[in-house]
């Protein structure tokens, strides 16, 4: 258990590249399986994002970059500028309350099958290699398809539309983007070789495998600059079917990388503690990541305040990220603070739709004072230039990453 005298750290505030934020708790990105038609955020995302605009900072729920990279029914995407709108009411929705909001950018590659697919196609990989397991779909669950193939110019485009995806998030108002390099989503499947094995300049080397992302950050950081972008890592998940002969080499080399591009975070996604993993295994990983990236690590915290604070311990992490916690408590920052009790989610309303679990969890901590805006540099966003749907890597007891 972390010494009391850390607890401080967990509220105190902390410096995110050009931005100041109140404290060191933020809520981590979740699919909620509530878009409408147009594959655009519920109407009820703004109230959801704001009622939990207190924490430090709000990664939002994946926003797929292309048609072609949904995962499945009831989660949004990014790619058509009719799209912005609503993912502007959720900007405009947290910074009303003074809080900041990051925009995940995500690509499902072959964890998506041909029925969500435009024109019935398969879905697309650095391999094609299928995952185990099943995939949720308009009629139901069925298992994952053999994905094709990507070639070289069609890695070219997907970089585009990642560039794309990031100048439509900073017209929608958010202040960073995420980029979502975890839990067997396409940039994670480049990056294992596991699932790629490619022969070309994105296949083989741990250097030519981490290519795609490395090359995605840069055409983001493009739009937004470096400090305002992060990056969510996965090492040693191995859900979806993922594995890595040598992950801690991997590890090395993309945390290294992305500090000397001096990116805003660097989000190391840590399997939880009923996990079978020991917890050797994921304080040596956090060193791995810790040693080599010079900005502000980023990790997961589990469910109460001592796990958050074994958290910061274990990694010499800046940020502690909450996601089940979160639905249930909108108000989890004060909880937390003041040592409240947590209240449970419901897992059947996870990605049910409509308010019920979503916007309508109540509060215990109601009196608070107006918060002021987190400082920033450089003036307000326009002028600054766990998630799949319900599907392999769903819990009954936690939403998808």
């Amino acid at each position: 258990m972390a010494s009391p005298l850390i607890a401080p750290s967990l509220f105190a505030g902390v410096r995110l590249g050009p931005y100041a934020l109140r404290n060191r708790i933020v809520m981590a990105p979740m699919t909620r399986g509530r878009a409408g038609a147009g594959d655009v955020p519920s109407a009820l995302a703004p109230t959801y994002y704001a009622q939990r605009a207190r924490a430090g900072l709000i990664i939002s729920e994946a926003a797929h970059v292309a048609p072609e990279g949904i995962s499945c029914p009831g989660t949004p995407g990014l790619f058509a500028p009719a799209q912005v709108g609503s993912w502007r009411a959720i900007s405009e929705a947290v910074h009303g309350e003074g809080g900041l909001i990051f925009l995940q950018l995500c690509h499902a590659g072959r964890l998506s099958h041909p029925l969500t697919q435009p024109g019935g196609v398969r879905p697309v990989a650095p391999s094609a290699l299928a995952p185990q397991g099943t995939v949720f779909t308009r009629a139901g669950r069925l298992p994952f398809v053999t994905p094709r193939e990507l070639d070289a110019n069609e890695v070219a485009e997907l970089i585009e539309a990642f560039t794309q995806a990031a100048r439509l998030a900073l017209e929608a108002g958010f202040d960073g983007v995420d980029i979502h390099a975890a839990n067997g989503y396409l940039i994670d499947q480049f990056l294992r070789d596991g699932s790629n094995q490619r022969r070309d300049r994105y296949g083989g080397t741990i250097a030519h495998r981490a290519r795609f992302l490395l090359e995605v950050v840069e055409a983001a950081a493009g739009v937004w600059g470096f400090e305002r972008v992060g990056v969510r890592l996965s090492p040693l998940a191995g859900h979806n079917s993922m594995q890595d002969t040598d992950p801690d080499a991997m590890a090395r080399y993309i945390a290294g990388s992305l500090s000397e591009l001096g990116i805003a975070y660097l989000h190391l996604v840590q399997p939880g503690h009923g996990h079978s993993m020991d917890t050797a295994q994921r304080r040596a990983m956090a060193g791995v990541v810790r040693a080599h990236f010079r900005g502000p690590v980023m990790v997961d915290g589990g469910r109460d305040k001592g796990s958050a604070l074994d958290a910061l311990a274990e990694a010499g992490a800046q940020l502690v990220a909450f996601a089940t916690p979160f639905i249930s408590n909108p108000d989890l920052v004060d909880r937390l603070e003041r040592n409240l009790p947590l209240a449970s989610p419901d897992p059947h309303t996870f990605y049910e739709g409509g308010a019920r679990g979503y916007t309508d969890y109540p509060r215990i901590v109601v009196e608070r004072p107006h918060l002021l805006p987190n400082p920033s540099v450089g003036g307000s966003s326009k002028e600054r230039g766990s998630q799949t749907c319900p599907g392999p890597d769903a819990a009954t007891s936690s939403p998808i990453p």
